[in-house]
């Protein structure tokens, strides 16, 4: 599987799309939906209603990648908050491989005034 760069930003479209859309069309979500730019350094990811495909939409250089991932038997676990998410590049890579992001939590950031 391709790797996506580790800084490079990715939004997540929370509602199903209608996946007869194209490039120009999920641009068009990208912009007035979600009220970002179609051509910034990220990726947009959408699903279908069943929650069994995924595309994702990339802006690099002088043109537009499309990417589709379809499960067979399998449902992709959709995050269910705000309607525009931002993920990292390794949270995408879950959400990709399956695993359920609100079920995955990291330990609280502890800050010490001294050691001792």
């Amino acid at each position: 599987m391709f790797r996506f760069d580790a800084d490079l930003k990715v939004y997540v479209h929370r509602d199903a799309i209608d996946f007869r859309k194209g490039i120009t069309g999920l641009s068009t979500i990208v912009e007035q939906a979600l009220g970002l730019d179609p051509f910034a350094r990220a990726v947009y990811v959408f699903r279908n209603r069943r929650a069994d495909r995924l595309k994702l939409l990339l802006w690099e250089r002088n043109g537009f990648w499309l990417m589709l991932r379809r499960l067979e038997a399998d449902r992709f676990a959709w995050p269910r908050s705000e309607p525009v998410l931002e993920l990292s590049v390794e949270q995408l890579h879950w959400l990709l491989e399956g695993i359920d992001l609100t079920a995955m939590r990291k330990h609280p950031a502890r800050y010490y005034a001294r050691v001792s």
